[in-house]
């Protein structure tokens, strides 16, 4: 099973009424949610922790999620208020204004022993839950606990708006770095945290630092990955007539996550043995699941049923 630890949310995203006013739609988003449910759709079984509320907006979310084969079991429920995303699309890119303040995600707490782990072989996280301490603490505090047995895979997919401290913020991602086998994130990501500094050269730097795959999405240019044994890989993107790209990180993560599963790579041993061919082709499927997921609104990852043959 995969683990996705994180935010859980409520998008609202850009629409228009009938008479041509502006209008926001609500969907269901938060990255680490997306990644459970893009994996699960893909047949791997997944199972989502965090902190969700019971208000409307929570219950919107844990049928979502169910309704896509996501494992709830380990989340938390509370009376706390459900986080609120704000979306703008920009160009190529989606800005996000955030109401999360004292809401079900913030507030999560992680317990030792409370969550089973039988059969877990990955947790992923990331996102906005390790923007803020109590979130980066708690996660954190939950990786040091199970990392010895499960791999650990991180996406920042950092959101500037959120943090006040840039220096403090990237000096904690470059911990979490530090306790991953998986690394992934966009070049918009790569600027925000290295700036102008090569990908190959930080992708060596977090290698030689413990991880095993390094790997950066260049939107329209595909993606690029870095590995021990493996070597550079790079693989387009394929083209598609793109309605937004709001969580098609999200999805190539997933994708690549179930990939590596599929090809019983995801555990860290495993991981650090895989072959140039069967990365290639793990990468490949993530850049294809992402691109789909570009072509329909929202953060709606495809289903195995939905994809063309061949795509796997």
């Amino acid at each position: 099973m995969l683990l996705s630890c994180g935010d859980a949310l409520i998008d609202f995203l850009p629409s228009r009424t009938a008479d041509g006013r502006e209008a926001m739609t609500p969907a269901v988003g938060g990255s680490c949610l997306n990644i459970s449910i893009g994996s699960a759709r893909l047949d791997v079984p997944t199972g989502f922790v965090g902190g969700i509320a019971t208000d409307t907006f929570g219950k919107m979310i844990a049928d979502h999620a169910a309704a896509s084969g996501v494992d709830l079991s380990r989340a938390t429920r509370s009376d706390h208020q459900a986080t609120l995303a704000f979306a703008r699309v920009t160009g190529t890119e989606t800005q996000y204004a955030f109401y999360d303040a004292d809401t079900a995600a913030r507030n999560w707490t992680y317990r030792r022993d409370a969550i089973a782990l039988d059969g877990v072989s990955c947790l992923h996280t990331g996102s906005t839950t390790l923007v803020h301490d109590k979130g980066a603490a708690e996660t954190l505090a939950f990786i040091e606990d199970i990392r010895t047995n499960v791999t650990i895979a991180l996406d920042p997919n950092c959101r500037p708006n959120l943090v006040k401290d840039r220096d403090a913020y990237r000096a904690r991602m470059l911990v979490f770095c530090g306790k991953a086998d998986i690394v992934k994130m966009s070049d918009v990501d790569f600027a925000y945290l290295f700036g102008d500094e090569a990908y190959a050269n930080r992708a060596e730097a977090l290698l030689s630092g413990g991880a095993s795959l390094v790997v950066i999405t260049r939107g329209n240019d595909g993606a690029a990955a870095w590995h021990r044994k493996a070597g550079p890989i790079e693989v387009k993107a394929p083209v598609v007539n793109v309605v937004d790209t709001i969580g098609a990180g999200d999805s190539f993560q997933a994708a690549l996550l179930a990939a590596l599963h599929r090809l019983d790579r995801i555990a860290r041993l495993r991981l650090a043995d895989i072959s140039a061919a069967e990365l290639t082709r793990a990468l490949a499927f993530a850049c294809k699941c992402a691109a789909f997921t570009c072509t329909r609104a929202g953060a709606d990852p495809p289903r195995s049923r939905e994809l063309p043959a061949g795509t796997w």
